[in-house]
């Protein structure tokens, strides 16, 4: 395998994987590893993630969930060519990706095709706070890119009848994320909201929502991250270890 100064291997679940990213601009962070676990597609699935970065959450999902397909999409060509680089360095080959923008049709997708979609949409809302001076950031935080009602629009046409959508989004803005989806059909069936330690407010939310569901959903037990300084609690650092 061969890494160019412009990128970095990292290893993720105690060595299992190894994922390869930009040494500068976007880098994936927890968030996605919390999505990757969260997402619950059966074996045998059609999945699509979209926005997917580098890769490292469809690499998750096939390397954990071994669904028939992964379809991983993502904007900025650079980015896109490390979730091939991705895929074929850690053998999940059913990961496929393609360079195309959400916002339009997705060349070879047929909608309403996958069982399952995930995605990690920029938290900000639209021309929000300071922007990244780095082209990558600023498209993986929404400056130049889809914004949250695109994210939701995407899993919603490609989404078949009755299959799912997971999301990982900023718990600030839950309300927004929840209107959204029930705007397109997706009933929220599944939450748990993610706090950095006991007694602090939550900082993300895990969703999955399924097409055209009923309206009950279950509140997981919220997630902590740390016990104390620096410290994981034994739940987050199991999700962060586990190869299984």
């Amino acid at each position: 395998m061969t890494i160019n100064q412009a990128q970095t291997a990292d290893t993720i679940l105690s060595g299992a994987l190894t994922v390869v990213q930009p040494a500068g601009g976007y880098r994936f962070a927890i968030d996605s590893i919390l999505l990757a676990r969260f997402a619950c597609p059966r074996q045998r699935a059609r999945v699509l993630e979209l926005g997917a970065g580098c890769g490292v959450v469809s690499v998750m999902i096939a390397a954990l969930h071994h669904p028939n397909q992964v379809v991983a999409v993502e904007l900025q060509p650079r980015l896109a060519a490390m979730i091939a680089q991705n895929a074929a360095l850690n053998g999940t080959l059913a990961v496929r990706a393609i360079c195309a923008d959400i916002r339009g049709i997705i060349p070879g997708l047929t909608p309403a095709t996958f069982d399952y979609v995930v995605a990690n949409p920029p938290y900000r809302a639209a021309r929000r706070g300071r922007e990244s001076a780095d082209a990558q950031r600023r498209v993986a935080r929404g400056g130049d890119g889809a914004m949250l009602s695109d994210f939701i629009a995407a899993a919603a046409r490609y989404t078949n009848d009755g299959g799912k959508v997971a999301i990982v989004f900023t718990a600030s803005r839950t309300v927004e994320l929840i209107a959204e989806m029930k705007q397109r059909s997706l009933e929220p069936k599944r939450m748990r909201f993610v706090h950095s330690r006991p007694g602090e407010a939550a900082t993300m939310v895990l969703l999955e929502a399924r097409k055209s569901g009923g309206i009950e959903a279950i509140v997981e037990p919220p997630l902590f991250i740390y016990s104390s300084p620096g410290v994981y609690t034994d739940e987050a650092r199991a999700m962060l270890t586990r190869s299984e």
